[in-house]
This record gives C-alpha cells, structure tokens and sequence, in this order.
C-alpha cells in the first residue's frame, strides 16, 4: 500500500535531509524513494512516492504538508470567487518532475512488476481545501454543499478536472495501474456520496484507458457505490470481511485488501493468522489483489512487512 517505504531506515535518512514536496520535485531521487519498498519487500509493484495534494498546486493553492498534522491550506476556499481563481493546470507544466519519476522507474522495474500511480478522491482533496487542514468531522465542507452547493460543484468541477488530466499524463508517462486514494469519503452518507462526490470521482477514473482502483476508508456503506462510480479493482479497508466486501462490489470487479496495518505493531503470529485468513475467505478467486486496508504506518517492522509478502507469496503460489 502507499507509504510502504516510510518504515525504513534509508527512507528516514533521506526525510532528514528533505521534505516531502521537495523528494517529489527531484525525479531521481522520488524514484529512489519509491523503489525502496520494492527492493526491501520483494512486493510486486512499486506505488510512485507523491501526495494526494502535489496536483492542486499548480491550481494556485498554497499548500504546507505540517509534520504530524497533514495538508496545511494558507488560503482555504471558502467562496465562489476563491473558486474562479483556480486554474486547471496542464499536469505536463504544473507537475514535469512527477511524470519523469514515473518515467525513471518503469524503467528500473522489470516487466512483470506494475507501477501504480495515484490521484486522492475529489471529495478528500476538497476536503482538506475548505477546511483548511486535515479533520475528521468535515463541518465546514458538509456545511458548503449543503448551503452552497455552487461553491460545492464549481470546485469539485475543477478538481475531477485537474485530477483526470494528471492520471492521464501519468498513465502516458508510464503508469501502469491508477488508483483513486479517496482516503475520507466514507464521512458520506449514500445519499450525499452519490449527489455530492461520485460523478467527479467517475471522471477521474474515466480518463485513463489502463487499469484503476478505486479506494477509501470507512467505506463499508458505500462498497456498491463506489464500485458503481467505477474502478476496475475496489479496495477495501480492514472494516469489513474480504468476501463480505467481494459480494458487495460483484463479480466483475477485482478486490483489493484488506489487512490492518496496525496488526503489524503486534506479534507476527497474529499477522500471520490474519493474513491466512484473509487468503481462505478469497479461496484463490482470480483478481484479489492482497494488501493492507490502510498505508503502513511508520513504527513497522520492516522485516515483518518482507515476512508477509513472502507469506503470500508462498501460499498464492501453492493456490495457483
């Protein structure tokens, strides 16, 4: 899952030196970054090093990633005025450097290993736009679809915008698989999903011809819908029973997870049970692709996340 490398020892030399914006504006060594977890894990595809925020910056958004807090908005939107100033920038002007990281490592992978690029839902970028910093009630922005739904929609127009421009530029530059990181989108009824966030996120995952995932958190309510706003794998958090989530989503789609990162605090016994488990419910159905429900969170093991992935390895072999 993204984040994967934030674990390790060579990742966390690098972050005393740089911070997170300026690692994604230096192609090579955001390609180093991103390549860490794959050679340390043996994992099967590399998900480029970015954040959900690199594309509203070329929007005019000043944006500040605080260590330990998230997405710091100097000037959150609040208006329609603050709407029409933003621009939808041209990803291969606003963004060159993430497009030649993603060029650099297809090339460092072999065949058999994918790239995944990302873009972060509409709703969870609009999110941290209104409210000016990361939150988990969303008053202010619940507060501006449902009393100024202009507002609402003018902004989430030139987010699905700016974000389907930019999986695109990325699919081009090399990106084999995209996936739609809309982190806060279960803060949503169904109703207020379907009205307010999931024709932008359609857009998003509609303007690439390469496979996509579609993923959020606390989503258990809205697994149907999001598999209806599209995706062609739906990635589910540890909430929710894998083939609970399968059912939910149909058949056609592929599955992704769905692990909790925090067991890998605990006794790798339990991982492994939990990880067992997760692997009998998807019985070697094609299409499950295994993961965490959730990034890896920085206080893990290394060498229990390289356990794990040796641990699927082994057992899906042996299923196949």
């Amino acid at each position: 899952m993204r984040q994967a490398g934030r674990s390790l020892p060579e990742y966390r030399e690098l972050r005393k030196r740089y911070g997170l914006f300026e690692v994604c504006r230096q192609p090579e060594l955001c390609a180093e970054v991103t390549l860490q977890p794959v050679r340390a894990h043996g994992v099967d595809a590399a998900v480029m090093f970015a954040d959900i925020m690199l594309p509203v910056l070329g929007m005019g958004v000043d944006v500040e990633l605080v260590e330990n807090v998230g997405p710091v908005v100097a000037d959150p939107i609040r208006t329609i005025a603050d709407v029409e100033r933003l621009s939808v920038p041209d990803p291969e002007e606003s963004v060159p450097f993430v497009l030649e990281a993603i060029r650099l490592v297809r090339e460092a992978l072999g065949p058999e290993q994918a790239v995944i690029g990302f873009a972060g839902g509409p709703f969870t970028v609009a999110g941290y736009l209104i409210e000016g910093k990361p939150t988990r009630e969303f008053a202010l922005t619940k507060a501006c679809m449902y009393g100024e739904p202009e507002v609402w929609h003018g902004l989430m127009d030139k987010l699905a915008s700016t974000f389907a421009s930019y999986v695109g530029a990325c699919a081009r530059a090399g990106a084999d698989v995209i996936q739609l990181f809309d982190s806060w989108v279960g803060a949503l009824s169904v109703y207020d999903y379907r009205e307010f966030a999931a024709p932008y996120s359609a857009r998003v995952l509609a303007a690439v011809d390469v496979p996509t995932i579609h993923f959020g958190t606390g989503t258990t309510h809205l697994l149907e819908d999001l598999a209806e706003a599209g995706g062609d794998v739906i990635g589910v958090d540890w909430r929710v029973p894998i083939d609970r989530a399968w059912a939910l989503v149909g058949p056609e789609r592929g599955v992704q997870g769905n692990l909790d990162p925090a067991l890998l605090l605990g006794p790798w016994e339990r991982v492994e049970e939990s990880a067992r488990r997760i692997l009998e419910l998807v019985g070697g159905r094609p299409g499950h692709i295994f993961n965490l429900g959730h990034g890896v969170l920085p206080d893990t093991d290394p060498a229990d996340l390289r356990r794990l992935v040796e641990l699927v390895h082994e057992r899906t072999l042996v299923a196949a």
